[in-house]
């Protein structure tokens, strides 16, 4: 009997696993880095979103801080002596040298004059005394408490805040003007950011601060992609307007915020624009850790795979060596078994011969005076039983039918010798099971005991029953055991008991039940 050793997998189902764990992984890790990206963005645009609100909240108190500025003169010329305000507004002056927002302050006192004639004395009052040229006067913007409007001069622009108090016949005017080059440098180092930048424009798109110096005094509308649509703030829940677009002073991607800017002096818009690369550098880094964690983690599962194969290769050739060195022993076993069986049935039948030749020839000398005929019979039935016990089947196996026929020819000869002091029947319950096979001279050692073993007279005759059933057949006898001890009782059985257990049949049994000896002898297909 050989047997065929297997894998518990096979080396396709190894790399079929290997493979499917490793396409899991993979979707596993792209998951994770899109989510990680996606949360990563997220982070960025909300911080996007505070870095604009920090902005905004701090040039919205710079601009706020002009408005106070110009209420405090209007403060300052009500307290005093409101017919000589430039007294107090010179000294002004000279401590705005001092101060980070250069301002310069002016006042005068006019009659009633006509509009055109108050503009005139305002541009040539609000511009410093050291600038000297032509003024051209550019637009007011908006009718806000405190008016104000911007003034070219010598390709500089200036921002004119203005206030007017009355005293009798006489109207006092006083304000202050700032350099918009002056208040972008003042801007640009107290809001300084990495990540964004801003610019400042009135309603009319004019704008005010810009980080690109060139820009200033500029139409917003010429020189971005503002449209007026971007300036409908009050159409968006948040209060300010969000979008995409393409920066005209870094070209490069960004996100622009607009919001409105309002104060006593100014009414505009604020634009913060946050750069998109930065974002996108931070979603890049995390990325990055995501796949070299990604490559880290395939490559690990790979050597910790390859490893592992190795250790149950190893293991399986281990394995399989030792299954083979245990299969040939178990070969040798059962070829050693095989040779023991077959050495017991050839002393079986070495038994058998002589002392059954030795009372069969005294039955047929008997005969040969008493019956002639029977003498015949019973002489054609030695032949076949010696035929039968000289050619032994091949693989120790044989169909119940010739064993039946074999143990009737037999028990012809017995009854020959016993005569009524014998009883033998058979009884035959499943007609298919003669085509199946028990092991050789099986019926015999049975029959062969209880002739040995059990006294047979008239008066106490022997009985041997053979039932057969579709699995086995049943062999019993009346169990009435000769006083004398015989040798070899356990021989037969032993021969039968190892012969069953190499044809791995566990269901034989020889034992004894009330007044019978019954042996079972399980059939094999």
């Amino acid at each position: 009997m050989q047997l065929k050793l297997k894998h518990s997998l096979s080396q396709k189902s190894i790399y079929l696993i290997a493979l499917v764990v490793g396409v899991l992984v993979v979707c596993s890790l792209a998951v994770l880095s899109f989510l990680i990206s996606r949360e990563s963005r997220k982070n960025n645009e909300d911080f996007a979103m505070k870095s604009f609100e920090r902005k905004y909240e701090a040039l919205e108190r710079e601009f706020l801080g002009i408005e106070e500025y110009q209420q405090l003169l209007k403060s300052l010329a009500e307290r005093n002596n409101i017919e000589k305000p430039n007294n107090h507004f010179s000294i002004l002056n000279e401590l705005n040298h001092y101060q980070k927002l250069k301002r310069f302050n002016w006042a005068f006192q006019l009659n009633t004059a006509g509009k055109e004639e108050l503009q005139k004395q305002i541009l040539q009052q609000a511009i410093p005394k050291n600038q000297k040229g032509d003024f051209k006067w550019v637009k007011t913007y908006g009718s806000q408490t405190i008016p104000n409007l911007l003034v070219d001069y010598q390709d500089s622009l200036y921002w004119v805040n203005f206030d007017s108090l009355r005293s009798s016949q006489k109207t006092v005017y006083f304000g202050s003007t700032l350099n918009l080059d002056d208040l972008h440098e003042y801007l640009a180092k107290a809001n300084q950011s990495q990540n964004n930048y801003a610019y400042i424009f009135t309603k009319n798109g004019i704008c005010i601060t810009h980080p690109e110096q060139k820009f200033i005094g500029k139409d917003v509308f010429s020189f971005t992609t503002l449209t007026a649509k971007d300036t409908l703030t009050h159409a968006t829940s948040l209060g300010f307007t969000q979008g995409k677009t393409n920066s005209e002073y870094l070209n490069l991607e960004v996100t622009r915020f607009i919001k409105p800017l309002k104060t006593a002096n100014f009414d505009g818009y604020i634009a913060v624009n946050y750069v998109n690369l930065l974002i996108d550098e931070n979603v890049n880094v995390v990325r990055k850790y995501v796949a070299f964690f990604f490559i880290a983690t395939f490559l690990l599962i790979v050597i910790v795979f390859v490893l592992f194969h190795k250790a149950t290769n190893e293991a399986y050739l281990e394995k399989e060596k030792v299954e083979k060195e245990k299969n040939k022993l178990l070969i040798d076993n059962e070829k050693m078994h095989k040779k023991n069986a077959f050495i017991q049935l050839q002393q079986l039948k070495n038994q058998i011969n002589p002392h059954f030749l030795f009372n069969s020839l005294n039955s047929l000398y008997m005969l040969i005076a008493l019956d002639k005929v029977k003498a015949q019979r019973f002489t054609m039935n030695l032949s076949k039983i010696y035929r039968y016990l000289i050619v032994p089947p091949k693989g120790n196996l044989v169909q119940l039918k010739e064993e039946l026929d074999f143990i009737n020819q037999y028990m012809d000869l017995q009854k020959s010798r016993f005569q009524d002091e014998l009883s033998f029947h058979v009884n035959i319950n499943a007609e298919k099971a003669l085509e199946k096979k028990l092991p050789y001279l099986a019926l015999q050692v049975i029959v062969e005991n209880a002739l040995k073993h059990n006294i047979a007279t008239i008066d106490q005759p022997l009985e041997i029953f053979i039932e057969i059933n579709s699995d086995g057949l049943f062999v019993k006898n009346t169990y009435q055991l000769k006083h004398e001890f015989q040798q070899g009782e356990k021989f037969g059985l032993e021969y039968l008991q190892k012969t069953y257990s190499f044809f791995n049949k566990s269901k034989f049994y020889a034992r004894k039940e009330g007044r019978y000896f019954i042996c079972y002898l399980p059939l094999v297909e």
